[in-house]
């Protein structure tokens, strides 16, 4: 799955989606994404193969187990492994839930 594929992909929740941050920040419930970094794959001294680490988050005001069931339904259909932490953002009164996410190949 390419980058812009998973932007596809987050779109389709029905959610607003924006690459690493709004420009004007939407009513929560709403989606951000970014690359975190890559671990590729190495073979005699080359990338052999291009993974890329994102971080998807989710952003509620209270805690949405529909939304989050929605967003890790999408990934196990998608067969995408996921690992999710969970943070409340007392200064934006927010709970943040941060799925992360490997791409390979794209």
């Amino acid at each position: 799955m390419t980058q812009a594929e998973l932007n596809t992909v987050l779109k389709s929740l029905g959610f607003p989606v924006a690459y690493s941050s709004f420009i004007t920040s939407p009513s929560p419930p709403f989606i951000t994404y970014q690359f975190a970094y890559d671990d590729d794959f190495m073979a005699d001294g080359y990338n052999f193969a291009e993974i890329s680490n994102f971080q998807v988050e989710l952003y509620t005001k209270i805690k949405d187990i529909a939304a989050e069931k929605l967003i890790q339904d999408k990934f196990k259909e998608l067969q995408m492994p996921y690992r999710k932490n969970e943070a409340w953002l007392d200064s934006e009164k927010l709970f943040q839930i941060i799925y992360e996410i490997q791409l390979i190949g794209g």
